[in-house]
Order: structure tokens, then sequence, then C-alpha cells
């Protein structure tokens, strides 16, 4: 099976995930990092999801899943060890187009969820279209050595840098872009020289720091 990378704005949108345990609690921080608007339908819960409760940072439903609860919902994420609720949440997924991943189960999921790198404003994800899970945790885990936290600076910069740019009405292409991305910008962020790493950027873009 082919999968289509994408990235999705889950900024208050409503999500649900089946399940209360530490694999629910990893989909409910990830769903909430990002802004979704999350329920978690479960006869229990695990401590980190209980106080998640009690700050009302989620909507708790104390029962096992029915048909019927993904009415409402734009993504549903199974997480429990039953694969009849797999299934069952695969097939209501599919009668109402709600979008289902389920957890270690691809055969019922209509997206998988890959490994995921974070250094700031930089994701990078690594995906096996769910064969295994365990190898794109293992090539994510070496990539760490490489993307050092220099990289969330360095995507802050680029962010600041082509605000600048739009704002004097300047588009570098794509060409101009990799040749300024270049050696010493590295060099002057990983010294910790950010403004002289900033006007770096904009001089190797033809703008210069001050216009």
């Amino acid at each position: 099976m082919a999968y289509y990378p994408l990235f999705l704005d889950l900024t208050g949108r409503p999500c649900v995930v089946i399940g209360g345990g530490p694999v629910a609690e990893r989909k409910v921080e990830g769903l909430l990092a990002v802004g979704a608007s999350v329920t978690v339908v479960s006869p229990s819960l695990c401590p980190a999801l209980e106080a998640l409760a009690r700050e009302r940072r989620i909507r708790h439903v104390g029962r096992v899943y029915a048909p019927g609860d993904l009415a409402g919902y734009q993504l549903a994420f199974v997480a429990t060890d039953d694969g009849e609720v797999n299934q069952a949440v695969s097939r209501e997924g599919r009668a109402r187009g709600v979008w289902v991943n389920a957890a270690d189960d691809p055969a019922h999921c209509d997206f998988i969820l890959p490994s995921v790198l974070r250094r700031g404003d930089l994701v990078v994800a690594v995906a096996t279209g769910g064969a295994s899970p365990a190898l794109s945790r293992a090539v994510r885990e070496e990539l760490e050595a490489y993307f050092t936290q220099d990289y969330a600076a360095l995507a802050e910069i680029v962010v600041e840098v082509r605000r600048e740019l739009k704002g004097r009405e300047r588009v570098p292409g794509a060409d101009a872009w990799a040749r300024a991305l270049n050696g010493d910008l590295r060099r002057l962020i990983a010294e910790g020289r950010r403004e002289e790493a900033k006007a770096h950027l904009l001089r190797r873009l033809g703008a210069g720091a001050c216009g």
C-alpha cells in the first residue's frame, strides 16, 4: 500500500482517541501539541490522561467504544489491542468519511503516523508505509545526530528572512536559496552568532541587512 505524505493543520479540529492507556497518551499529547480539540473514549485513563481530563484539556467519555462515537469528528485514533474494535471503528470511519488510524494495524488505517524528529519549525518525518515502525524509529534516531538543535535556530532565521524579503517584495528562487543556505551560515549559527547569520543570509539572497 502506498501512502501520500502530507502535514495537516489540526488547530481547533475535533479528534477522537479510542483507548486510555500509554499508546493513547502519546496520541493525545501529539494532538494537543498542534492545537487539536481532543475527546478520549475509554472506561479508564492512565494517570497522565486523567490529569489532562481534570484540567479540562481533553473531554473524557468513560465507556467502551460504541457505534456512532465518530460522529462529528474529523480524525479518529484507535489505541487498543482489540482487533474487533479496530475493525468496527474503521468501518464506521469509512461510512462517515472520518479518517482512522489504528495503532499497529495498517489494514484498518486510512493514514499512518510517521516517526517524527522536531527541531523548532523543522519537522523530519520517517515512515515505511506501516511495514516496520521499528525501522522508522531507528532511522529517526540516526537522523537526530545529524539534525542538531542548531537546526531550530536555522529554521527561525529562515522564517524571519522570508518575511522580511516578502515585505520588500523580493522573492528569491529556489536556486538562490540553495546557494544561500551554505556552510558559512551553518557555522555562524553553530557559534551562536545569530544576528550575523541572519545578515549573512540576507546578503546571500541579494537583500543586504538594511534592504
